[in-house]
């Protein structure tokens, strides 16, 4: 494991200083597919909402990666891992978001991929990547996408990249809440290090830093609600979806496009062609969007200017006080209007959701006496939050005429 002569540094608004010792780390960051990230952003189309979420998945893998830094200062954990094993946790929390597509996960729905699945081909299969992460070892590529893929053969850096409390997370809330300039993802990732340990392989946090993890849990819970599922932004991300839906709907009918949709058309009649799919990014579907505005086709020319020109839709809750409202803005269009320019989805169907059925039943509370209960059994202000964020929010989006 190579160490550099003198550290790397990237300036973050969010973490300060971010530093690199391995000289593996620089060249992932080098490679074409992670420069990529720079042209994603990271919070789609929440930027129509607050105006500053402009920051990119290259800067929010940087602050993961930083974050795995940082819990690699816990004792229990430094001792707990080989060398090798740092440098998997780390290589991983860089390259987790590697597969995301153009505005992420509407991408991901219309066109039936999985930004996880990709990414771990990507880090598998991409010639340049593969060839940097050799020269650790053969497998090192292959055990990345492994704990990528949550396989279970890295139980603990899974967990350390993916669960109820990661360094995905504190990222992402701490970053996204600056962008959006909101207050509500102050959270204090200090305490959080300083009372976390390892207990028979498994992240745990003391009790005392219960009011720490309490505070980032409804840190996180206002972001959802106020950023994340915020009915502007949600609205916004309908047109897009739409957009790509009628994309897909005329490359299947043989339409003539005048722009060069080559790497859209290869991605939705192959998936796998990991060739075309690193080609897309925000940069070539806005450059698309622009070249639709123009179109002979009357739907695609429409949603284009909708979503380039911020034209957002219209938005009730399914609910019998709306259901009139909705059945006649159903019943004054046609079939293909219907297609194209209405949506109902709850907030569940986003890609914020969690996996667990209960708010922090699956962050581990060491107790006095050694033993180990979930928050969930342990703090009744994250029992009463669990149940209050249950609603579905079922939403009808609609094109104004």
């Amino acid at each position: 494991m190579i160490k550099k002569e003198r550290e790397q540094v990237f300036r973050d608004p969010i973490h300060g200083y971010i530093t690199v010792s391995y000289e593996i780390i620089t060249e992932i960051i080098d490679t074409q597919v992670f420069q990529r990230l720079r042209r994603i952003r990271q919070l789609s189309g929440v930027s129509m909402v607050y105006h500053g979420a402009e920051h990119s998945r290259f800067s929010h893998s940087l602050g993961v990666y930083h974050n795995a830094n940082r819990f690699l200062e816990v004792p229990d954990l430094r001792n707990t891992l080989t060398e090798r094993e740092k440098l998997l946790f780390l290589s991983a929390a860089l390259l987790h978001d590697v597969g995301h597509g153009p505005y992420s996960h509407a991408f991901e729905d219309i066109f039936g991929v999985d930004h996880e699945k990709i990414g771990a081909r990507i880090i598998v299969e991409n010639k340049e990547l593969r060839n940097v992460l050799n020269k650790v070892d053969a497998d090192f590529a292959l055990d990345i996408a492994s704990i990528i893929l949550k396989q279970g053969k890295f139980p603990l850096l899974e967990q350390l990249i993916s669960s109820q409390l990661d360094v995905d997370r504190l990222d992402y809330l701490l970053r996204d809440a600056y962008f959006t300039g909101t207050a509500y993802g102050n959270i204090d990732i200090d305490r959080l290090i300083r009372v976390m340990r390892i207990k028979n392989g498994q992240v745990v946090f003391k009790v005392s830093g219960i009011h720490a993890i309490e505070n980032y849990l409804i840190s996180r819970y206002h972001m959802y609600w106020q950023v994340y599922y915020h009915n502007v932004s949600r609205a916004y991300e309908v047109i897009l979806e739409k957009t790509y839906l009628r994309i897909k709907d005329l490359l299947e009918e043989g339409y003539k496009f005048k722009a060069d949709v080559s790497a859209l058309k290869e991605v939705i009649n192959n998936p796998n062609n990991l060739d075309y799919y690193v080609l897309i990014d925000d940069f070539y579907i806005n450059g698309l969007l622009a070249s639709f505005l123009n179109a002979k086709d009357e739907i695609l020319k429409t949603l284009s200017s909708d979503f380039l020109n911020r034209n957002i839709w219209g938005y009730l809750d399914v609910n019998s006080k709306n259901e009139e409202k909705i059945s006649e803005i159903k019943n004054n269009m046609s079939d293909t209007e219907r297609r194209y320019f209405t949506e109902s989805r709850t907030v569940y169907q986003s890609t914020y959701k969690d996996e667990a059925t209960k708010l922090g039943d699956k962050i581990y509370i060491l107790l006095e006496d050694g033993s180990v209960k979930t928050l969930f059994e342990e703090s009744k202000m994250i029992e009463s939050l669990s149940q209050s964020g249950s609603k579905l929010d079922l939403k009808f989006f609609y094109r104004k005429k």
